[in-house]
């Protein structure tokens, strides 16, 4: 990178900081066992049919599982579970990353219980962009609470939004 590609990425760096996101964390099975990793870079992609996006680093475990086709559960956390968000964004590794948090198993794919929403899915295609992978997950299945209390990253910071 140029000096001049290193004084844009780090505007863009700046700008985003600005765009506040819900934050989830992502969580698969792989041969090598269970991964997870916090994500804010996940959105809708089309509802016909019903997928979702999301981009992963492809220094990540995450994106060897999603590379090689793991089923994986997106799930958007609550303004409580922050400690979850913490220890899956790069306070712990591996399978330490499920010490925290009420996880569970649905069709061997790791799951948080009291996520606000848990969306599953199944890779259906990706491409590797600069440092990160970009997939896109078909939506198997979805569950949704009542209370609308998601957990925010904005400004480099988590903030709780109230229902």
């Amino acid at each position: 990178m140029d000096h001049t590609d290193s004084q844009i990425a780090d505007g863009m760096r700046f700008a985003m900081r600005r765009l506040a996101q819900s934050v989830t964390v992502i969580s698969a099975r792989h041969e090598s066992g269970r991964v997870a990793m916090a994500a804010t870079a996940v959105n809708s992609l089309s509802l016909d049919p019903p997928s979702m996006l999301v981009v992963v680093n492809r220094q990540a475990s995450l994106f060897t599982a999603l590379r090689a086709g793991a089923r994986f559960c997106i799930n958007v956390l609550t303004r409580d579970q922050q400690p979850v968000a913490e220890h899956c964004g790069g306070g712990s590794r591996g399978e330490d990353r499920f010490a925290i948090g009420a996880w569970e198993e649905q069709d061997g794919v790791p799951c948080l219980r009291d996520a606000q929403a848990r969306i599953h899915c199944v890779q259906d295609g990706y491409m590797t962009y600069g440092t990160h992978g970009v997939f896109i997950g078909r939506v198997t299945g979805t569950q949704v609470s009542n209370a609308v209390v998601p957990l925010i990253y904005a400004d480099g910071r988590y903030h709780g939004l109230a229902n």
